[in-house]
Order: C-alpha cells, then sequence, then structure tokens
C-alpha cells in the first residue's frame, strides 16, 4: 500500500498486523481521490475506522489542511502514528483513539468538508455513525459523506436520517456510497 498521489506521493505505508483491518486498495484509493479532487485541497477530512490512515493520509497528501483520524484499535492506531510521521503529516493530523461514535464529539471544527469511513462489514456501525453525525454541527449541507460498505449493504433507509444519496461507485465485492446531509427544515420554511 502506498500513497497514490500529491506530496508524498509512492511512499509507502505500513498497515496492521493480522486481518482485524482491510485496506482499501490502491486502484480503489485513486478512483475515489479521483472523484474527489475538486474537494480536497484545503480540506478538513475525517477518516473514521481509519485502519493503516491511507485514507486520510492520502487526502493529506492531496491538499487537506487537517485531517482526523478515528481509530480504536491499539495496533492500528500505532501504525496511523508511524504512518503519519514517515510521511511528515503529523502536523496536519489529529488521532483519536475511541470508538467512532465517541470520538465524533471531541471534534470541534465549524465544518468538515469530507467524512470517509470504511467501518468493518455487516455489522451496522456505519447507520450508528450516520446517527451521530447528523446532530453534529459541523456536517453541513456541504459535507461529502462517503460510506464504504459491502456490495449487498442497503442504504434505502437513509433518508429517515436526514440523508441522500448522491451516488454509488460500484467495485468488484464493495462500493462507495456518497451521501449528504438534507436540510428539509429549512426548505419548509423557504416554502
Amino acid at each position: 500500500m502506498r500513497v497514490i498521489a500529491g506530496s508524498a506521493r509512492s511512499l509507502p505505508l505500513k498497515t496492521p498486523v493480522g486481518m482485524d483491518t482491510r485496506p482499501t486498495t490502491d486502484r480503489i484509493k485513486e478512483t475515489l481521490f479521483n472523484m474527489l479532487q475538486p474537494y480536497t485541497p484545503g480540506s478538513v477530512f475525517l477518516d473514521i475506522f481509519s485502519g493503516s490512515g491511507g485514507i486520510g493520509i492520502e487526502a493529506l497528501s492531496r491538499g487537506a489542511t487537517k485531517a482526523y483520524f478515528i481509530e480504536n484499535a491499539t495496533p492500528a492506531v500505532a501504525c496511523i502514528q508511524q504512518n503519519l510521521q514517515f510521511t511528515g503529516f503529523t502536523d496536519r493530523a489529529v488521532v483519536l483513539k475511541q470508538d467512532a461514535a465517541s470520538a465524533l464529539f471531541g471534534i470541534h471544527e465549524t465544518e468538515a468538508d469530507i467524512v470517509f469511513m470504511d467501518p468493518p462489514y455487516r455489522q451496522g456501525l456505519e447507520t450508528k455513525v450516520l446517527q451521530v453525525l447528523r446532530d453534529c454541527t459541523y456536517i453541513t449541507d456541504r459535507t461529502i459523506l462517503i460510506v464504504e460498505a459491502d456490495m449487498g449493504t442497503d442504504f434505502s433507509y437513509v433518508g429517515e436520517l436526514g440523508y441522500s444519496v448522491e451516488k454509488e461507485k460500484k467495485y468488484k465485492t464493495n462500493k462507495h456510497v456518497f451521501l449528504r446531509k438534507t436540510f428539509h427544515g429549512q426548505m419548509e420554511e423557504e416554502a
């Protein structure tokens, strides 16, 4: 696994030992960041269920101003810290060793531009995180939320949580689902 583009281009990244994490492949990461290219420079980026930190580090390499790495597993956190040191991004990174829902309340930004989460598949963790994010003031109608999920994961419920599916990018066994928060209350007031 390596950094695909930007200031840390081609630098190799460590991955945690074992099968507890599934690092996003370089090809899928490249496809994802090609779609995010207009939004990444100058952004505040959240990498939830960070694993090795490869997604957040890619965002920093491509010009994100700040990245938050949320990960609960001790070996993965150590791996993220090593990768940040190796790539020289420690000063623009915040590593939160907590469960995702708790960590989100500790972020005090005006706005998060991009939120990426890659939770363990088929455990419903993305639903819990989306419920918490719905109430975070830094998630605005401009924030892009991306969930990496198993191909069979159903996202038909997100409208009830106050999100709309902007698009889905399908790969062989998994997909990226792009969401935005919807503000029905504002639309009703304007009508």
